[in-house]
């Protein structure tokens, strides 16, 4: 009883100050934006807010009450305690410490069928110990591994969170981060559907991730949670791989090789080669990049002249050598081939960060539209951490 008078208290609430609203003519805009690197805020200290965004942000504050009502409802009727804790969770977790990789076999025996591989900080979920080999599961392969080449248990807690990295994907079309985990706080920039940032807290409502403006806040509600890990690939698995890698790099370098894209504009120069290894079609990528160093950032943008986002760079770059690529931060971290980490990237690689994606240029550096107050930039690749290094060529 007392909860449905709440709900219809909320919801009158709620009704009363949509029509107070619209009774001010105040429009409502629904914003749906592409990804890539976004830069819109408002200036620091305001917080006068119109009719329509208050109404908007009361709408958000009774759908957080009515949430925490509806799980505690929940909670009680199953009878139910605390939640496990992601440490117990964590603590089921088997996490491989080699030099390369661990072989996964059919038995618990050196003499047993190799049936994939769990590199180096490849996870697995632990079955049962055999004999001094665990026995896991991960990705879609269950098998053996020898028990002295990972690590398990409590030892293994603080270490998945280590070579884990945890990912909040954005899940409504436009959604607001804000400098403070409060919704009366300054919006530091939008974020659209599918983007995917990094995790750097979390409370029971807000999570802080990581954002090329900055660390801000954004509502848990309108997000999904995962960790991501390293899993283990089987044969057929790895096969396929190599085979579908080897395959995107000769379209890649066809399509190089038959792109005859030039610029309009007489001061650019078009690519200086389309065709050779993969390590000169990638300089070849940086040296073309390299021209628009000091043109603008502009949100949604794809011009290397008039201004375009950090996709929008990187998708325009690489068009002009025949290859498409999305106008996505997040969609570029499964283009082309993974390449382990910064020590082992070329020119013309993509890196890709939390919520941003950048070209590597060389000597430990990318080229990149940084922000609107930067504009396109060199800096240096390390300046926050690398999710990801894609192969195009």
């Amino acid at each position: 009883m007392i909860r449905r008078a709440f709900k219809i208290a909320a919801y009158v609430l709620t009704a009363a100050f949509l029509a107070m609203a619209a009774d001010m003519r105040v429009e409502a805009t629904s914003m749906v934006l592409p990804s890539g690197g976004i830069d819109i805020s408002l200036a620091r200290g305001q917080s006068a807010l119109d009719p329509g965004e208050r109404a908007e942000e009361t709408t958000e504050r009774i759908s957080l009450i009515l949430d925490k009502v509806d799980l505690e409802e929940a909670r009680k009727a199953a009878g139910m305690g605390d939640e496990v804790s992601e440490d117990e969770d964590l603590m089921s977790l088997v996490i491989a410490q080699v030099n390369t990789y661990a072989n996964i076999r059919s038995l618990p025996d050196e003499n047993g069928e190799s049936l994939g591989k769990l590199y180096h900080n490849g996870v697995g979920t632990l079955i049962g110990e055999e004999n001094g080999w665990y026995e896991i599961s991960s990705g879609s392969v269950t098998g053996y591994v020898k028990a002295d080449l990972c690590v398990a248990g409590e030892a293994a807690i603080e270490l998945a969170k280590t070579v884990s990295t945890r990912i909040a994907t954005i899940s409504t079309d436009t959604l607001k981060v804000r400098r403070e985990p409060d919704l009366t706080a300054e919006v530091l920039t939008l974020m659209p559907e599918n983007e995917q940032l990094e995790v750097l807290q979390e409370t029971e409502d807000w999570i802080q991730v990581d954002t090329e403006e900055g660390a801000g806040w954004i509502l848990a509600e309108y997000c999904v949670l995962n960790r991501e890990f390293k899993e283990a690939e089987s044969k057929e698995e790895e096969e396929a791989r190599l085979a579908k890698e080897e395959e995107e790099r000769r379209k890649a370098q066809k399509a190089a090789a038959k792109s005859s894209k030039k610029e309009s504009s007489s001061d650019i120069q078009a690519p200086s080669t389309t065709t050779g290894s993969s390590s000169e079609l990638g300089q070849a990528v940086i040296d073309y990049a390299m021209q628009f160093v000091g043109n603008p950032y502009v949100y949604g943008g794809t011009s290397l002249t008039k201004g375009a986002d950090c996709s929008g760079f990187v998708m325009s770059v690489y068009a002009a050598f025949g290859v498409s690529l999305p106008h996505s931060s997040a969609a570029d971290r499964k283009q082309g081939y993974a390449v382990d980490g910064l020590a082992n990237a070329q020119p013309g690689d993509l890196v890709c960060y939390s919520g941003h994606v950048a070209l590597y240029a060389g000597d430990g550096q990318i080229v990149h539209a940084a922000n609107s107050r930067k504009g396109i930039i060199v800096s240096n690749a390390d300046y926050k951490k690398v999710l990801a290094v894609r192969r195009i060529f």
